[in-house]
């Protein structure tokens, strides 16, 4: 999933197993839209794979037995189980600090160790190669002291600890939310019997939050298979990147190695319900009661180290580079040649209306899974989140398939870029629609229909407003995530217009670091807005 904003709101749902309890049978108009949604959503899948089969077999299983692409294969597994097993071993400790210890600034640490989620992945890429790289600016501080070379950042190791530090909050996040709604009494039952704090963690904490735990090293795993920027920066040889050098090609191959990343990312969701089912539900259910606070004790001092750590090297080292870049822009080729605040509107202009798309398309999905016990509503919203777990230049790729092949007059232009980004982000507006609609008392709804209200009017007067803040969450996190979005942006932007995403990945290209500087952090500010949203959906308190 690449640069993907996290949603707190639909891993709560998760975690209470919040369901659609009614027999009412839905209308069959909100059926057929929601059907129709979720076989837009599909269709570019299938269109990729009809272009793949296209290819002579002999031809095609030359190609995908050839010792590059299976190189390719293990270093995309291997980055894949690197990062996820990373941010795991980062994120759950990090959670259980902020969320049961007597952590001193446990709210502002909670924040700071989120706030590297909203940061794109290959902005941090760019910082660490500016800072760390061989001709970088620690490489010329220490050049004084005698230091004549670092250890080089290109490589595998590079793209992981750059891909582990902007993605283990999903893990931090899901645990910490886990954690939230675990009743305390049960870990307070364990110590009663005798059990230290580890070996209750251990045998009554961890079940429980297996399944947060899970769906955020899930989310982990689909971003470090999907991302391109990071990669491509690190100079690391993984699918995403192998898929757009190819496109410049072959097409045939292009089509052929996306095939085979569909199904890669199959089989991690098939490893990811595996243990999820293994795990089971793991929350409790009805009154939570607060825990005790943990004493941290001599831990304390160790605990801020480590937090303080992690949110330097996330957040403090890209914003020094960014700033470092634009006090010096005059020396680096000035920041402000070449660009223009026509691209940040452009940007704006584009996720605006992809938001607008996507709640449009989430309402008939989200209400239909959330109101009604549906087995089609229950499939329409498993097909949206098809989309958020292909990577976005697999979907580029159809869509540019498609264009090229059956809808010249579509390709290259905004209309089919917005749908891309629909395609990839409608899962956050359907998750945020649909745990909206199940927190409606449903009868108030049947208390508008004895009173004459048709279905849709009681939708309008009655379920809409109610669920208008969800609503609203869900379009702005569509907004933020679409604003980042990078391969898809690169392989459809239409002719003359620009936006933040390409003149900063252009600026790169080109070598003109220093004109990267206003962009970035004009990305990172709007970026950071996502913070908000997440802090406004969180309902738990410490």
């Amino acid at each position: 999933m690449s640069d993907d904003t996290f949603d707190l709101e639909s891993l709560t749902d998760i975690a209470t197993g919040l369901r659609p309890g009614t027999g009412e049978k839905p209308p069959l108009a909100l059926l057929a839209v929601a059907a129709l949604v979720a076989l837009a959503v599909l269709a570019p899948i299938g269109w990729l794979v009809a272009r793949a089969f296209e290819v002579e077999m002999a031809r095609a299983l030359a190609l995908l037995t050839s010792s590059s692409t299976l190189t390719v294969l293990a270093n995309s597994v291997a980055l894949v189980a690197v990062v996820t097993a990373a941010s795991t071993a980062l994120g759950v400790p990090l959670a259980v600090a902020t969320a049961r210890t007597d952590l001193p600034g446990r709210r502002l640490w909670t924040v700071a160790l989120a706030l590297p989620l909203v940061v794109p992945s290959y902005l941090g890429a760019f910082a660490y190669v500016a800072a760390f790289g061989p001709n970088g600016t620690l490489a010329d501080l220490l050049a004084p002291l005698g230091v004549e070379s670092l250890p080089s950042i290109y490589g595998f190791f590079g793209a992981a600890l750059v891909l582990t530090l902007y993605v283990y909050p999903y893990v931090f996040l899901g645990t910490r939310a886990a954690l939230l709604t675990m009743d305390a009494s049960l870990v307070e039952a364990a110590r009663t019997l005798g059990d230290s704090s580890l070996t209750a963690f251990r045998r009554v904490t961890l079940p429980r939050i297996l399944p947060g735990i899970t769906a955020g090293a899930l989310l982990v795993a689909l971003y470090a298979l999907s991302d391109f920027g990071t990669p491509t920066i690190m100079h690391v040889d993984v699918f995403t990147r192998v898929i757009y050098v190819e496109y410049s090609y072959s097409r045939d191959t292009a089509a052929l190695l996306s095939v085979q990343l569909l199904l890669v990312t199959a089989v991690v969701l098939l490893l990811e319900s595996r243990v999820s089912g293994a795990s089971g539900s793991g929350y409790a259910s009805g009154q939570v009661r607060s825990a005790s606070r943990l004493e941290l004790g001599w831990l304390t001092a160790p605990v801020l180290l480590a937090c303080t750590a992690v949110v330097s090297l996330a957040l403090v080292v890209p914003l020094g580079v960014f700033t470092h870049w634009l006090l010096g822009a005059n020396a680096l080729g000035g920041y402000g040649s070449g660009f223009s605040w026509t691209y940040a509107a452009n940007s704006v202009y584009a996720a605006a209306l992809t938001a607008g798309v996507a709640v449009l398309a989430a309402l008939p999905v989200g209400y239909l899974s959330g109101r009604y016990d549906s087995r089609l509503g229950r499939l329409a919203e498993r097909a949206t989140y098809a989309g958020y777990a292909v990577p976005g230049i697999v979907i580029a790729l159809a869509l540019v398939y498609v264009g090229v092949r059956y809808a010249r007059g579509l390709y290259q232009t905004l209309p089919l870029l917005v749908f891309a980004y629909v395609v990839r982000f409608l899962p956050q507006a359907v998750g945020t629609t649909r745990s909206s609609v199940v927190q409606v008392d449903r009868r108030l709804v049947e208390a508008a229909k004895t009173l004459g209200d048709s279905s849709l009017a009681a939708f309008r007067r009655v379920t809409l407003p109610l669920i208008l803040h969800g609503v609203s969450a869900g379009a702005a996190l569509v907004f933020l995530t679409t604003m980042k979005e990078l391969p898809a942006t690169l392989l459809l932007q239409p002719a003359n217009f620009r936006t933040l995403v390409t003149y900063i990945w252009t600026a790169r290209e080109s070598g003109f670091y220093g004109r990267v500087a206003v962009p970035a952090l004009c990305l990172l500010a709007v970026s950071a807005l996502s913070m908000l949203v997440i802090l406004a959906r969180d309902r738990h308190t410490d």
